[in-house]
C-alpha cells in the first residue's frame, strides 16, 4: 500500500480496495471543483399509480434494492431511531447482502448493525460519527470489510450531490407526509424538527421511500421534502421516540471547570471585537460550548447587541437566544432537544435549512462561511492546533466529525473549548490521536488553567496579553497537562485501517487502524 504525507503530517494511502483512490488533503480550500451535479433517475407517475404501500418489504420490493446498493438514512432522531434497523432487519431477512449504509450519523440505537455485519449484510458504511458498541467492535475486531468512510455534514452533502456517492434508495423518516409524499419532521407524536440531511438524499437518490407513523390528509403542510422527490410512502406504527433524541447530545453545565472554561472563552470572544451588532454565532452541544452562550447572552443584554443569526444544531439555548431577540433568526439543519423543536414551530424566524446550504464547501455559498464566532469542543488538541473528536486516547472511535471541520473553515473565529485533562489524561498533546479539524481552521484554544492563540492570529494575541486572562502558549499548556498526569503512553495500533477521516472536500485528512488489545 503506497502512502503518502498529507499537509498535516499524516501518512494517507493512495488507494484502497473496496473504496477506491484518495487524494491527500492539501488545504482547506486547495480542491478546484469540476463537473456537474450528480442527479437522480427520470420517472413518471400518472394519475392512476399509487405511492402508499402496505409494508416496508413491499417498499423494499418496488424500489429494485438488490445486492451490492446503497441505501441512505438520516439520525434526527438519534438514540431514538427505529427506522434503521426496521429496514435493514427486513432487507436481512430478504436476503440482500453487500449493502453500504450512507447515513448522516450512527448512534447507540444503530447497535444491531454489529451481526448484520458480521453476516455479510452490511459491508460498508459511510458517517459523520460512531459509538458504542458498533464502534469497538469495527475499531478493535474490524468486523467491517471495508474502512468507515467519516464525511463532515457539509461533506456528506457535497459527496452525494457530486455523484461519489451513489444513493440507490433513500429511507426517509417523517413524523408527519401524505399519500403523495410531501412530509417535515415538525408535526405528529414523533416530530424531531428540521429534516436537513434528507433534503439533500431526497434530491439525489434514485429512489425515495418515506417511513411515517402520522399520514395525514393531502397535502401535509409545511413541506420540508415534496411529492416530486418521493417514490413511495409507507406507514408504522412508531419512527422513534422522539424523548430520546436530546440523550448525550446537550446538557447545562454545573461542573465548575466547565463554567470556568465557558467564561474565559466569553472574555476571549469579547476581545476580539466581533460580538457587535448584527454578529453570527453558532456553540457545539458540549457542556462548555453550550455555557459560553449563557455568559454571550448577559454581554449583549448589556450592551444591547442583536446578532443576525445563530446557527447549527438548534438548541434550547440558542432558542432562547432567539426568543429574547438577541439573535434575528436561528438557522437549524438538525434539532437537538424538545424546546427548539417547540420553537420550530411556532417562530416563524426558526429557519430549517439542508445540510448543503448548512455547510457544502462546493456551492455557490454554505453558511458557515457567514460565521463569525464558532465555539467547538474537543477529545484532544496538539501543540499544531490540530484537533480530534473522533477517536478516544485509546484509539477507540468514538465520536463524530459533525459540522466540526466545516465551520471551523468558514468562522472569522474559531474558538476551542476542552479541559487541560479528563480522568488524569491530557487533552493537550503533542500530536492528536486522529486530525479531523486542522490547525490552520483553529484560532484559540481554551481550558481552564490557560489560553492558547494560534501565532497566525497576531492580532488576537495581542489584544488578549493585555488582559488578565491567562495566556500562554499551546506548548506551554501540554507541559502543564504533562506535569499533573505524565508522559501520555501511546496506543498499540495494527495494520489495518478500520475508518478513513475524509475532509469536507473529499481528501483524506487522517485513518484510522485497528487497535491492538
Amino acid at each position: 500500500m503506497e502512502l503518502v504525507k498529507n499537509k498535516v503530517g499524516r501518512m494517507v494511502p493512495t488507494y484502497i480496495e473496496g473504496i477506491g483512490e484518495l487524494k491527500p488533503f492539501n488545504g482547506i480550500f486547495d480542491t478546484e471543483v469540476e463537473g456537474r451535479r450528480h442527479g437522480a433517475i427520470n420517472s413518471k407517475v400518472v394519475p392512476s399509480d399509487q405511492k402508499l404501500l402496505g409494508s416496508i418489504r413491499e417498499a423494499i420490493e418496488k424500489t429494485g434494492l438488490k445486492d451490492g446498493m446503497t441505501v441512505s438514512f438520516h439520525h434526527h432522531l438519534r438514540n431514538g431511531d427505529y427506522v434503521l434497523m426496521m429496514v435493514m432487519d427486513e432487507i436481512a431477512k430478504m436476503g440482500i447482502k453487500d449493502i453500504t449504509i450512507c447515513s448522516s450519523s450512527l448512534t447507540n440505537a444503530h447497535e444491531g448493525l454489529i451481526e448484520h455485519i458480521k453476516k455479510g449484510v452490511v459491508t460498508g458504511l459511510h458517517t459523520s460519527g460512531l459509538r458504542g458498541n458498533i464502534a469497538k467492535e469495527i475499531t478493535t475486531n474490524c468486523i467491517l470489510p471495508t474502512p468507515v468512510i467519516f464525511r463532515t455534514h457539509g461533506g456528506r452533502a457535497r459527496a452525494i450531490e457530486s455523484g461519489d456517492v451513489k444513493i440507490d434508495v433513500a429511507f426517509v423518516a417523517a413524523s408527519c407526509c401524505d399519500e403523495m409524499g410531501n412530509m417535515n419532521g415538525k408535526v405528529g407524536k414523533s416530530a424531531f424538527g428540521a429534516m436537513g440531511y434528507p433534503m439533500v438524499d431526497a434530491q439525489y437518490a434514485d429512489k425515495v421511500v418515506a417511513i411515517t407513523d402520522n399520514l395525514v390528509s393531502y397535502p401535509a403542510y409545511p413541506i420540508s421534502i415534496p411529492q416530486n422527490l418521493v417514490d413511495y410512502v409507507v406507514v408504522v406504527e412508531e419512527i422513534g421516540d422522539p424523548s430520546l433524541i436530546s440523550a448525550g447530545a446537550t446538557r447545562v453545565t454545573k461542573n465548575p471547570l466547565e463554567l470556568l472554561i465557558a467564561e474565559y472563552a466569553s472574555e476571549v470572544l469579547i476581545q476580539s471585537g466581533l460580538v457587535k451588532e448584527g454578529f453570527s454565532f453558532q456553540a457545539g452541544s458540549g457542556g462548555a460550548s453550550l455555557a459560553v452562550a449563557k455568559f454571550l447572552r448577559d454581554y449583549m443584554k448589556e450592551n444591547n447587541i442583536v446578532g443576525s443569526f445563530a446557527s447549527g444544531g438548534a438548541t434550547s439555548y440558542l432558542v432562547e437566544l432567539l426568543e429574547e431577540g438577541l439573535f434575528r433568526t436561528l438557522l437549524d439543519t438538525q434539532t437537538f432537544d424538545a424546546k427548539a423543536a417547540t420553537s420550530f414551530v411556532k417562530n416563524e424566524n426558526h429557519l430549517e435549512m439542508s445540510a448543503s446550504m448548512y455547510a457544502n464547501p462546493h456551492n455557490k455559498g454554505c453558511v458557515a462561511n457567514k460565521l463569525d464566532i464558532m465555539i467547538l469542543s474537543a477529545t484532544e488538541v496538539d501543540v499544531h492546533y490540530n484537533v480530534n473528536v473522533m477517536t478516544a486516547s485509546t484509539g477507540v472511535i468514538m465520536g463524530a466529525q459533525g459540522g466540526h471541520p466545516d465551520t471551523a473553515a468558514g468562522a472569522k473565529l474559531t474558538v476551542v473549548v476542552a479541559p487541560l485533562m479528563r480522568k488524569r489524561i491530557p487533552i493537550v498533546v503533542d500530536e492528536v490521536t486522529t486530525v479531523v479539524t486542522p490547525g490552520e481552521t483553529v484560532d484559540v484554544v481554551v481550558t481552564e488553567r490557560g489560553i492558547a492563540v494560534n501565532p497566525k492570529n497576531l492580532e488576537l494575541l495581542e489584544k488578549l496579553k493585555k488582559t488578565n486572562l491567562p495566556v500562554m502558549t499551546i506548548e506551554e499548556l501540554k507541559n502543564l497537562a504533562e506535569n499533573f498526569t505524565g508522559k501520555p503512553e501511546k496506543v498499540a495500533f495494527g495494520d489495518k485501517i478500520v475508518g478513513i477521516i475524509e475532509y469536507r472536500d473529499g481528501t483524506a485528512m487522517d485513518v484510522i487502524r485497528n487497535v491492538v488489545k
